[in-house]
């Protein structure tokens, strides 16, 4: 072997199959921006919708494939924040909180910022903290709540100047629970591969049926009901461990 041959390059490149899903759900939250800029909210609020599921699926993909890299999880929290963080805040923006100033562009700011940092202290804790729960509400189930309440208003007739007040509410208290401390159960450990109870099996059926009954109600109850459980589930853990406390003997 001739060992002045120059060494081989290394093969650059990036995996298609996963980053066609993230760009996907990319231009699904650009689509958002610019179908709200239209007045078009309930397109707006599908679009984030349909990035939730693509950013669901890019992932999964990776895992199964074998074909995750640094470059696909620098892409993907890229992408959630302009779907997750810039999009939902515009959206309500143009739909309700224009109207109340200055009030309404912090509120869409909060939402912004809070999902920049909740994807943030996400990716600095990858390997160390436990993948059982997220630290925070994660950025798509908060844009979520905004995208699938702006499409409940606008299946009831509601108009976003109706509800400016309660939505600069919604809008920043979700920004703010994913900066919070609340743990959420992040659904990882379930293996989707394996077998499953033929219960549960049939319950996924009935969820499936319930979803399509009023969809975007039911998924903004579930979105809410969600964001609920960090600081129910919080409370409850205080008040049991304030009690175990109470009933231990004093040393």
């Amino acid at each position: 072997m001739d060992e002045t041959q120059a060494p081989r390059k290394t093969r650059r490149g990036i995996y298609l199959l996963p980053n066609l899903f993230t760009t996907a759900a990319l231009f699904a939250g650009f689509y958002a921006v610019l179908s709200a800029t239209q007045g078009h909210f309930e397109a707006a609020a599908i679009a984030i919708l349909s990035a939730q599921f693509l950013d669901g699926f890019d992932g999964r993909i990776a895992r199964l494939t074998n074909t995750q890299s640094a470059f696909g999880a620098e892409y993907d929290s890229l992408s959630d924040m302009v779907a997750f963080g810039v999009a939902p805040s515009l959206v309500a923006y143009h739909w309700a909180l224009g109207g109340l100033g200055k009030v309404g562009w912090l509120a869409a700011f909060i939402f912004t910022a809070a999902a920049a940092l909740r994807l943030a202290r996400f990716n600095t804790q990858v390997g160390t903290a436990d993948k059982r729960y997220f630290q925070g509400l994660a950025s798509p189930p908060a844009a979520a709540i905004i995208a699938m309440g702006i499409w409940t208003a606008q299946e009831f007739g509601i108009s976003g100047q109706d509800v400016s007040w309660p939505a600069a509410f919604l809008t920043a208290g979700a920004g703010l629970l994913m900066v919070s401390n609340f743990r959420y159960y992040s659904f990882k450990q379930i293996n989707l591969q394996g077998r499953v109870p033929f219960l549960l099996a049939v319950a996924v059926m009935l969820g499936f049926a319930v979803v399509f009954i009023h969809p975007p109600l039911v998924l903004f109850l579930m979105a809410l009901t969600y964001a609920i459980s960090g600081p129910a589930w919080t409370l409850f853990q205080l008040r049991h461990n304030r009690g175990r406390r109470r009933r231990e003997p004093a040393a």
